[in-house]
């Protein structure tokens, strides 16, 4: 088997048009001291990666693994194996969880050492947010058969745990519905179970998805209320809440119009329609003006309320009982190989995977 480094590259103009870029042997890659070089054993590709490619430009996705002029790597969460170490601390063989590329190979410049993880401070990454530079060393408590779940659900799950603690802080917007797009995805699956799991306030846990993916969504049990995209003008006028997964500019001028002054605030968090982003501008919109919601600044907003320890003992606590109801909605589809990956890419690029499969993909033969 070849040992030359692969990269897998998306025009960033045009989200279709696919590359692999051939490098040289990965034995022989200079490493200057304090650097690693990872081999990229297998990650997850979910609709939260589109979201990258996506706002890879407005949201600085693309700066993370530079590539080629006019192209990007697109982001992805895996596990790698310390192929090459020049680093003291850090010992070839081991087992890293982390934000990669698509690609075969990751070097590093491993600092802030610790027996958790370390931080990649990479010239390139120190002006972007630090929750995508910090890795994690798997010891031997490390459990491979949750690897799965860990890839596809938990960065997922990072950010449905933000949404519900800023709502929560917020007292809900004093909402009676909280509104979910694009219902089957990970996230605002993620995102109904902990509301659904809420005692008090208990406001009702809708979810807009496509006809389509309405049957799998109710065996996730996860909403009190289910309605197709055309159904919006059926859901109650209460006040209400929109989280926005989907970025379909025509859904959220829907419910927008739908709800008005009934509609206390409107959250965007993903695109997962990403080819029907725009179409009007939100200032016009009728009720409060959509606001971005961007996870790193959130997350460090939680840690300073609640304190480094007490905010990780809170999303632990959250994660265990949610991965073990995750992990019987989705069965997870493997695929090894470029020609492999390439087909995957487009698939959940076009919004052709099914809700109820998770793709786990290796460039490794």
């Amino acid at each position: 088997m070849s040992n030359a480094t692969l990269d897998f590259e998306v025009k960033r103009g045009d989200l279709r048009t696919t590359e692999f870029v051939r490098g040289g042997d990965a034995a022989q890659t200079p490493l200057a001291p304090g650097e690693a070089q990872l081999a990229i054993d297998q990650f997850a590709l979910t609709a939260n990666n589109i979201t990258y490619a996506a706002f890879g430009d407005a949201m600085a996705y693309w700066q993370f693994f530079p590539a080629r002029a006019g192209w990007g790597r697109v982001p992805v969460w895996g596990f790698a194996d310390v192929a090459r170490s020049r680093h003291d601390s850090l010992r070839e063989g081991e087992r890293i969880y982390g934000y990669f590329p698509m690609s075969s190979h990751l070097t590093v410049r491993v600092e802030r050492v610790s027996d958790g993880g370390f931080v990649d401070a990479a010239p390139h990454r120190a002006k972007l947010p630090p929750v995508y530079n910090q890795y994690t060393r798997l010891g031997a408590e490390h459990r491979a058969e949750l690897e799965d779940a860990q890839m596809l659900f938990r960065p997922l799950f990072m950010t449905s745990f933000l949404i519900d603690d800023f709502l929560a802080r917020r007292d809900f917007f004093g909402a009676r519905q909280i509104v979910l797009s694009s219902a089957s995805s990970k996230t605002s699956l993620s995102l109904a179970f902990l509301l659904s799991g809420r005692a008090s306030p208990r406001a009702e846990v809708v979810g807009l998805t496509s006809p389509a993916h309405v049957a799998f969504v109710q065996r996730a049990g996860c909403y009190d209320r289910i309605a197709a995209y055309d159904e919006v003008g059926s859901l109650a006028r209460t006040p209400a809440v929109y989280v926005d997964m989907a970025g379909n500019a025509r859904v959220l001028a829907a419910v927008h119009a739908h709800f008005a002054s009934e509609l206390k605030h409107s959250c965007l968090v993903g695109a997962t329609h990403w080819e029907a982003r725009g179409g009007g501008a939100s200032g016009a919109l009728p009720g409060p003006k959509p606001e971005l919601f961007f996870a790193p600044d959130h997350i460090r907003a939680a840690s300073q309320a609640l304190g480094a320890q007490q905010f990780s003992q809170r999303l632990e606590s959250s994660w265990r009982p949610f991965v073990l109801a995750a992990r019987g909605w989705i069965e997870t589809s493997r695929r090894r190989g470029p020609d492999a990956v390439r087909a995957a890419y487009l698939e959940v690029l076009e919004n052709r995977a099914l809700p109820d499969h998770g793709h786990v993909l290796s460039l490794r033969e």
